[in-house]
């Protein structure tokens, strides 16, 4: 099994993988604290991707990525994924604010 390198050729590969079969494509992420190292594996038993990252930056494009697979499972294989948002969809709600006294 070889690693891909770039994270856009990662994600796409990943995709085209899933939209051509997506009752048999699976996604694993592992993470190895001691090492510091994340690895995400997609795979369809014929094909393996795999993108091994020590970077903690990646962990943001790794959440983007849950939520293109979450979007795919969910609204089928042939949606829009151009919308798809990590969290800056959450961060767009609205907050409370603190504990003062209420009036």
């Amino acid at each position: 099994m070889v690693y891909i390198t770039s994270w856009d050729e990662f994600v796409e590969r990943s995709v085209q993988l899933f939209r051509a079969d997506p009752e048999s494509t699976r996604y694993c992420v592992k993470y190895r604290h001691c090492e510091g190292k994340l690895v995400l594996k997609v795979t369809d038993n014929r094909e393996c991707l795999k993108f091994k990252t020590d970077q903690a930056q990646d962990a943001k494009k790794m959440e983007k990525l849950n939520n293109i697979f979450f979007t795919l499972m969910a609204r089928g294989p042939d949606a829009d994924i151009s919308d798809v948002a990590g969290k800056e969809q959450a961060e767009a709600q609205p907050t409370k604010k603190g504990r003062g006294r209420k009036q």
